[in-house]
């Protein structure tokens, strides 16, 4: 079996360990709600938890917001939206607005069953100001490398139902919350901006991040980010599901089995793609040459700090920067994915890189120094046949990236 073979068997493995239906069906089992049960669901996730929920639960009406592409059929009861990720757009606002109306004038024997996964941040969405500045904001964050919990600690104070907002509008019924983790150490209040959770972030944090970013923003904007978020809510009960360590120790349980010795060495990665490349390569070059079959893993989010127009996502970064490392070695391979199976505003749920990546590359006139600066990873990656495409998997649980040394 091939290195990419082997790759393609442990992707597979790894996503289906973390699909959300048993943890959702698991979470509503031998509950009884009165009243009447309306089922919100937002995030990239959102059309496989509500289908879960929707196969062990009678519901009187539900509203389903998602990313393009991932509603796979119609759900009983249920209304789907798709709309804009990573940048919100009018269906973003269109599919929540139908959320808020749907739990309006709930009774407090009512109750609404929130399906949240990460994506919800821009798909979940009512600005408190205007959609376009909101959208510009977005972009002005997205481009400065500010990592996912600096910008949630943004967007939750220019919205209507962020930081807990979304719980106040569903009162006085309950909200019953199903929780995906996409993010590192599960920050309940931070997973797609906490809608239902009180926030722990402050103004003063927000407006450092504003600082330190150097976002431009209208005095309203700047105004939002003083006013505080509920930090009290008495009519949530939560329960988190999935993470990246789950997702990790599945990589690592196939790569077992395939007949590597598997290393998880962090399910807390956090810094920008091409230095995870970078020192992805490192360990591929310290242990090639042993004898022995090798996977050495990590888990977690990377970013992307934006220098060029081109088109890519953070785990396509990744693997084209440890192309750069492992160039002429002989039986090794990197390979970074997000679980969702999207990255960035691609196709790709991410890339793979072998020790002829960057000769193959540079026989068609490309420098990867090159292709980095001008954040352009996908087109080069297809050239080089490292394109990791999956389409939407129903899951979304963060990234992980992988180091194959052949025996």
């Amino acid at each position: 079996m091939s290195l990419r073979s082997d790759a393609q068997t442990i992707i597979s493995a790894s996503i289906r360990a973390v699909q959300p239906d048993a943890a959702v069906q698991r979470a509503l089992q031998g509950r009884e709600f009165p009243g009447r049960v309306v089922l919100a669901a937002a995030g990239k996730a959102a059309w496989q938890m509500a289908k879960a929920a929707c196969d062990c639960l009678q519901i009187d009406a539900g509203v389903v917001v998602t990313k393009y592409g991932h509603v796979a059929g119609e759900l009983p009861g249920c209304t789907c939206y798709e709309a804009g990720h990573p940048v919100p757009d009018e269906n973003s606002f269109k599919g929540t607005q139908a959320v808020l109306d749907m739990v309006s004038g709930l009774a407090a024997e009512d109750t609404v069953i929130f399906l949240l996964s990460g994506g919800g941040s821009a798909l979940f969405e009512k600005p408190l100001i205007p959609g376009e500045e909101l959208q510009d904001i977005t972009n002005q964050m997205l481009s400065s490398g500010a990592d996912i919990v600096e910008m949630n600690t943004i967007r939750k104070r220019l919205s209507a139902v962020k930081g807990g907002r979304f719980a106040q509008l569903c009162a006085p019924a309950r909200v019953f919350a199903i929780v995906l983790s996409d993010i590192l150490g599960d920050p309940l209040d931070m997973i797609a901006s906490g809608p239902a959770c009180a926030d722990r972030s402050t103004c003063d944090q927000a407006l450092a991040i504003a600082e330190k970013y150097r976002l431009s923003l209208t005095s309203q904007a700047k105004e939002l980010l003083a006013q505080e978020t509920p930090k009290e809510l008495d009519n949530v009960e939560t329960q988190i599901t999935g993470s990246v360590r789950e997702l990790c120790a599945a990589a690592a349980r196939s790569a077992q089995e395939l007949g590597y010795e598997p290393v998880i060495l962090t399910d807390l990665l956090c810094c920008q793609a091409r230095e995870a490349g970078s020192f992805l390569a490192s360990i591929a070059r310290t242990h090639q040459g042993q004898g022995k079959k090798l996977a050495f893993l990590a888990g977690g989010e990377t970013v992307v700090k934006l220098t060029g127009t081109g088109k890519g996502g953070r785990n396509q970064e990744l693997a084209l920067s440890a192309a750069q490392g492992i160039a002429g070695l002989d039986n090794v391979l990197v390979f970074s994915l997000g679980s969702d199976g999207t990255d960035g505003p691609t196709d790709a749920a991410g890339g793979m890189a072998d020790g002829q990546t960057a000769s193959r590359l540079q026989e068609q006139g490309l420098s990867i120094h090159q292709v980095l600066e001008d954040n352009d990873a996908y087109h080069a990656l297809a050239k080089a046949d490292g394109l990791i495409v999956t389409g939407p998997t129903g899951t979304n649980v963060n990234d992980v990236a992988v180091v194959l040394i052949g025996g």
